[in-house]
């Protein structure tokens, strides 16, 4: 996550100008020494980019970064905010989950941190009447979107920073702070995942350990949550992130089916995924309600095409 000290050298620099570490260093408040550390991992992210002046003197300023162009955006609508005072990493962090209302102990558990942290973190903006309190939920306010388009900006520079550090062709198919679905090209960048800590296969590339093989064209999708397993929900859920036809529902289908996946769980999980009518039309099919819905969110097939593709992989 861009760090305190990273932001307030963006915010600096977010009008255009150029400088150098020194006039950062005086205008940050921060030493000139920790500004050189800022302004290489900046750089190296493809935040920065940097020239040399007269003596060699190295002056630096912003690219066109999708993160660096949700900041300009932010300030643009909200300028009179002193933004590198409120936004800490912790603070990116839960505002991620605020795009609609939800409990802190919902976000307190989805990134594995006490409810006094997600307070903690909740409190500049709480402060400063930024949030829209309902009920035990909270939400930004209808007036902060550029506020979240940042933060998502961020995490998402985040991810894909740290999967092409591994796998140079990987993209972000999905991700919240903590966890990150990607998609790679080469098979040599499966194998360097397939070797890293906290990588692990998902979506259709894992059905078959549980005795559903189907041809996969390109490579396997990848999962990112440091030290906890891949859970069958979430794989039910990356099968639909990825590819939401209908060759692929009827697969996802017949993994909850054989694995008798509880549907409580399935629907809770999906949730974070906006996949919550998706998942709950599959389950009714999977019980054997194929006409529950007028207007499905999804294609499902015919109920004899289903039953046909349990007989053909032995899903009893």
């Amino acid at each position: 996550m861009i760090s305190n000290a990273g932001l307030a050298v963006i915010d600096a620099l977010s009008t255009g100008c150029e400088a150098t570490p020194a006039e950062l260093a005086t205008e940050t408040e921060y030493s000139q020494a920790h500004i050189y550390e800022v302004l290489d991992t900046l750089h190296a992210a493809g935040l920065l980019t940097e020239a040399r002046g007269p003596n060699n003197l190295r002056r630096v300023s912003v690219t066109d970064h999708p993160v660096i162009e949700a900041y300009r955006r932010l300030q643009a609508k909200l300028g009179h905010v002193e933004w590198t005072d409120l936004l800490t990493p912790a603070t990116l962090r839960v505002c991620w989950f605020l795009d609609e209302p939800r409990r802190v102990t919902a976000i307190a558990e989805r990134l594995n941190i006490t409810r006094q942290a997600v307070h903690k973190a909740l409190s500049p903006l709480k402060d400063r009447a930024m949030l829209s309190p309902s009920g035990p939920e909270y939400a930004v306010s209808d007036d902060l979107a550029p506020l979240l388009s940042f933060t998502q900006a961020v995490v998402t520079f985040e991810h894909r920073s740290r999967a092409r550090e591994i796998a140079p062709s990987a993209t972000v198919e999905w991700c919240d702070p903590k966890r990150a679905l990607i998609r790679v090209q080469t098979t040599e960048d499966t194998a360097a995942l397939l070797d890293a800590p906290d990588w692990q296969v998902t979506g259709l590339g894992r059905f078959e350990e549980y005795g559903l093989q189907f041809f996969l064209a390109g490579e396997p999708a990848f999962w990112y949550t440091p030290n906890k397993k891949l859970t069958l929900v979430d794989i039910v859920c990356h099968t639909l992130v990825l590819d939401s036809g209908s060759r692929r529902i009827s697969y996802a289908m017949l993994l909850i089916d054989k694995l008798d996946i509880v549907r409580e769980k399935l629907t809770d999980t999906a949730t974070w995924y906006d996949l919550e009518a998706t998942v709950a039309t599959m389950c009714q099919a999977v019980q054997g309600e194929f006409d529950g819905s007028q207007d499905p969110p999804v294609v499902l097939p015919s109920e004899s095409k289903y039953i046909a593709l349990k007989e053909q992989y032995g899903v009893v």
